[in-house]
């Protein structure tokens, strides 16, 4: 079964920059979409952003235009750029892998914004 991992996750200041990466153990071109979700504490799990296998791209109203998610088959990774950081954006940030048979997470990352 495919692991993923996440990592870049960290404090960073309000109107900054962070780049989270998802780095799978196995191909994710077979995946249908590839997914990142946000959770705050006390609140429910969030999906944040979704690229599917033809490339395109969706986003939360909340983060568009901030936020872009992009994928690396050849390195089997999937990226979430963050700019124009909000303190609302805070929480643990997961990766998720969809296809017809399974959905897999990774184990977070946790972005904290904040001055």
């Amino acid at each position: 079964q495919v692991q993923l991992v996440e990592s870049g996750g960290g404090l960073v200041q309000p109107g900054g920059s962070l780049r989270l990466s998802c780095a799978a153990s196995g191909s994710i071109s077979s995946f249908n979409a590839m997914n990142w979700h946000r959770q705050a504490p006390g609140k429910l799990r969030d999906l944040v952003a979704t690229i599917r296998s033809g490339g395109n791209a969706d986003y939360a109203h909340s983060v568009k235009g901030r936020f872009t998610i992009s994928r690396d088959n050849a390195k089997n990774t999937v990226y979430l750029q963050m700019n124009s950081l909000k303190p609302e954006d805070s929480a643990v940030y997961y990766c998720n892998a969809v296809s017809w048979t399974q959905s897999l997470w990774g184990q977070g990352t946790q972005v904290t914004v904040s001055a």
